[in-house]
């Protein structure tokens, strides 16, 4: 019996056998050609056929895996769109004279070490998206089939990574769990397995894949990040067991769609879901959730070449705020900059990027573009319960500028004769430590707060959350930023507005008691995880004093 720790993905336990992914490196050798424009035209047909093949998984992954996992494959559209990788490919043609299949994987290697060099943990995981396409052109210009995936029994899938396109071509239903030597949080396999609810183990180290053989049995926790390779009877036993309950869990859960969230004492908050796309609204209203507590409208940028317009914002705006029927939808305006990068943007490269013009910042520094947005949203706010909010507040002074700025966009509506609701709120994210320690100023000005507890962890502890290596001092149970949740909720409650929690600290149930009593209103959560939550809310009493909670006057 062995035992590998890696990084878990997902709340649940897979035992089966394991089913390694060997690939056959391609041999791409560098021939001398004499028609150079022949090549060329090899080249464009190619390209042509490939982003067939990705407009066909975008569609597939859009229907099984999400959004999330769907947008990988528009960034790859957009690498073969790059003007910038054909015009390597060309130049290696004409220059040196090779075939097209050197040309590709030379600038496909080229392009690779780029994002492989990068500080940033999710640029770096990009380098994969390259390469992938690379492998997609050299087969398809070679007449080479595709890797074959595994057909038959479910099992327990083994590899140094998966690339997009191999996560995308597995039957969901042979796949009892992933495990990959390396990748990491932001990588394909754990977007994949997120978007499927299969469990995972990432980065385990190569050790693993040396080590294990074909056929052999294995246990995958995704939810500590173990895996048990030849577990012994008692073992076996052990986590049968765990996974019988963890199953019963998961069923139990859906008799609690139609319940209220309330407590014992009768406490009622709500619980609505995060999503990062119209699309997805539809697994929110699926697990029951009571509206949209954070639309992450940045991914109607990432997924582009170009600024999208004022009327396609105002249709995806329109489109989720119909499917919510009216309940409540906060859409956050754009968050561009640090992880999440669009090359149109031409954002200069900055040494600390978290810390850099992202978010708000950008949007005060580019009106125009906050403009556009703004406009499509008030247009937008006539068909549904909208609420706007702005994230990386960290002035009054901003905030200031941001409601001149909305104020300006509604006087241009109504002289234009366009309708827009009166009643849409606007509200701020606490995720800067100087926004909760003026929050008392801030909600004198907001209709409402939501406490984005990821970066206010990494802004509290000077701790990258991109940065696996400080992982372990990025505690987002630590005092100090807990105090600065209860300062932001004591701030609100004071000022008669309402807060919320739509960070990842929304979702852990082991805080669930302390927030409800610090006085938080809503706790807004992945949409699988709305359950979850409800069932702990349901299950808290706050007539009886607490055991144990951070207090400011503690």
């Amino acid at each position: 019996m062995e035992k590998y720790q890696g990084v878990g993905i997902g709340e649940a336990i897979a035992i089966g056998k394991l089913r390694l992914l060997r690939r056959h490196d391609q041999n791409v050798k560098c021939v001398q050609i004499t028609d150079a424009e022949r090549e060329k035209d090899r080249f464009r047909r190619a390209k042509t056929l490939a982003l067939r093949q990705l407009q066909e998984l975008l569609e597939k992954s859009l229907q099984e895996a999400g959004r999330d996992s769907a947008a990988v494959f528009e960034a790859h559209q957009m690498i073969l769109l790059d003007k910038e990788f054909d015009e390597s490919v060309f130049s290696m043609i004409d220059g040196q004279n090779v075939n097209t299949e050197y040309a590709v994987k030379l600038t496909a290697e080229t392009f690779a070490e780029r994002f492989a060099a990068m500080c940033d943990v999710y640029m770096t995981a990009r380098a994969t998206d390259v390469r992938d396409i690379s492998d997609r052109l050299i087969r398809i210009l070679s007449g080479a089939a595709s890797q074959p995936m595994p057909s038959g029994e479910k099992v327990i899938l083994c590899a140094d990574d998966l690339t997009p396109s191999e996560a995308a071509s597995l039957n969901r239903d042979r796949i009892l769990a992933f495990v990959t030597a390396g990748g990491s949080f932001s990588s394909h396999t754990a977007i994949l397995a997120r978007g499927r609810n299969i469990p995972a183990v990432i980065g385990v180290g190569d050790k693993f894949l040396r080590e294990v053989k074909e056929d052999d049995e294995a246990i995958v926790d995704g939810g500590t990040g173990e895996v048990i390779v030849n577990p012994d009877k008692e073992v076996r036993k052990m986590f049968s067991e765990r996974q019988r309950t963890l199953t019963e869990k998961a069923r139990l859960l859906q008799d609690l769609k139609g319940m209220e969230n309330v407590t014992l004492d009768g406490k009622k908050i709500d619980i609505y879901a995060n999503i990062g796309g119209v699309e997805d609204a539809a697994s929110a209203l699926a697990n029951d959730a009571g509206g949209i507590g954070l639309f992450r409208s940045e991914f109607l940028f990432l997924e582009r070449t170009d600024y999208p317009s004022e009327e396609e914002q105002f249709a995806a705006y329109k489109k989720v705020l119909e499917d919510m029927a009216g309940k409540k939808v906060i859409i956050r305006t754009i968050d561009i900059g640090a992880d999440k990068q669009a090359d149109y943007f031409r954002l200069k490269k900055e040494e600390n990027p978290a810390l850099g013009c992202r978010a708000i910042r950008l949007c005060l520094l580019r009106p125009e573009i906050f403009r556009t947005q703004l406009r499509a949203l008030y247009r937008a706010s006539v068909y549904g319960n909208l609420g706007i909010m702005f994230p990386m507040i960290t002035a009054v002074s901003e905030l200031e500028k941001i409601l001149a700025i909305c104020s300006q966009v509604k006087a241009e509506l109504k002289q234009q004769e366009i309708r827009f609701s009166d009643r849409t709120e606007l509200g701020i994210m606490i995720e800067t430590p100087a926004a909760a320690l003026i929050s008392d100023k801030l909600a004198c000005m907001a209709d409402f707060f939501s406490v984005g507890t990821n970066d206010l962890t990494q802004y509290t502890l000077a701790c990258d959350r991109q940065n696996p290596d400080v992982k372990q001092f990025a505690d987002p149970h630590h005092e100090a930023v807990l105090r600065l949740i209860e300062m932001s909720a004591e701030s609100a409650r004071r000022h008669g507005i309402r807060i919320g929690i739509c960070g990842e600290l929304a979702a852990d149930t082991t805080l669930t008691e302390a927030f409800l009593r610090m006085g938080i209103d809503e706790l807004s959560v992945s949409p699988d995880l709305v359950l979850k939550v409800r069932r702990a809310v349901r299950g808290i009493d706050l007539s009886i004093p607490a055991q144990k909670i951070i207090l400011l006057d503690s």
